[in-house]
């Protein structure tokens, strides 16, 4: 490309030169490769977008020793596909996330092995230690922050909900990641569907106390927020303790309290039952101690004190 300078005159040629004020602008035979170069070294120049950070839901029987016939009778196929396709994976136990893929697999082919596939194990603090926060998070994501696509996935169900990934997705937010949540099981909504307990107003608490004292003022202050804000409340524990969370809630709840557990959720022997404590009282329940079990509770409003 060549400058001259040319006074203001129409021009007599049948292609009109480009003129700005005093200056005409005309392409050499070198103008083509000088835009290409300026073409593509804006294309190196420019970083790429962010990527995703898509939640995957993990099928509810794994760890238990007990598996589904297939993966896709709890995962959506649409899940599988995203699954397939990531390289980059947070995950609350990496063992647990490569069986899921190799499960995945079996059904949509992962796009690299699984050999190749990044996953960076997110534990849960040790109890008594400081939470994690989504200070710590941040590094987890710089794969995101470079334009790769990344899963996040717990032990079992969604991740984030009653799962260490919660501080990971913040993470995501405060870094103006796009997160995207995908469909599949929750043990939390299932047991809650499945007990015929408000619906419309509950609260997850969780693990409540172990020991004998603090566990039973913990389950009489849920029972009584239960009643009076008419509210379902669930909670969960360490499936080898799932007996002793049942003793102790028919113990300190009033018999007209109603009583919901839901045990082995998607699996064959899975089971839910609601009756009022009097009822549960009077029946023999041996809860499985491998299982993982959900245990909802809602008060009888009028129920004397």
């Amino acid at each position: 490309m060549w400058l001259a300078r040319t006074p203001r005159r129409p021009s007599s040629s049948t292609t009109r030169p480009y003129t700005h004020t005093h200056t005409t602008c005309r392409y050499g035979p070198s103008s083509s490769l000088l835009l290409d170069l300026l073409s593509t070294s804006l294309i190196l120049t420019t970083p790429a977008p962010p990527g995703i950070l898509y939640l995957i839901p993990n099928a509810l029987d794994t760890g238990m020793g007990i598996e589904l016939r297939s993966l896709d009778s709890a995962i959506p196929r649409d899940v599988m596909s995203r699954a397939a396709v990531l390289t980059h994976w947070i995950a609350e136990n990496a063992k647990s996330a490569r069986a899921f893929l190799k499960r995945v697999d079996t059904i949509i082919p992962l796009a690299q092995p699984l050999q190749s596939v990044s996953i960076i194990e997110l534990r849960r603090p040790p109890k008594g230690s400081a939470p994690v926060t989504p200070m710590s998070m941040a590094a987890l994501l710089q794969p995101a922050l470079s334009g790769q696509d990344m899963g996040l996935i717990s032990e079992a169900g969604l991740p984030a909900v009653a799962d260490p990934g919660a501080a990971v997705v913040q993470a995501a937010h405060d870094a103006n990641l796009r997160v995207i949540a995908m469909s599949g099981p929750s043990a939390i909504t299932l047991a809650l569907a499945a007990s015929g307990l408000n619906g419309q107003n509950f609260a997850f608490v969780g693990y409540i106390p172990v020991e004998a004292e603090p566990r039973a003022v913990r389950i009489k202050e849920l029972e009584a927020l239960s009643k009076r804000q008419a509210q379902t409340q669930l909670l969960i524990e360490t499936p080898y303790r799932n007996a002793a969370l049942l003793g102790a809630l028919l113990q300190h709840l009033r018999t007209t309290t109603l009583l919901s557990v839901t045990c082995g959720l998607t699996l064959p022997e899975g089971f839910s039952r609601t009756a009022r404590v009097g009822a549960w009282r009077q029946a023999s329940w041996v809860l499985p101690s491998h299982i993982p079990a959900v245990f909802a509770l809602q008060a009888d409003a009028q129920a004397s004190a």
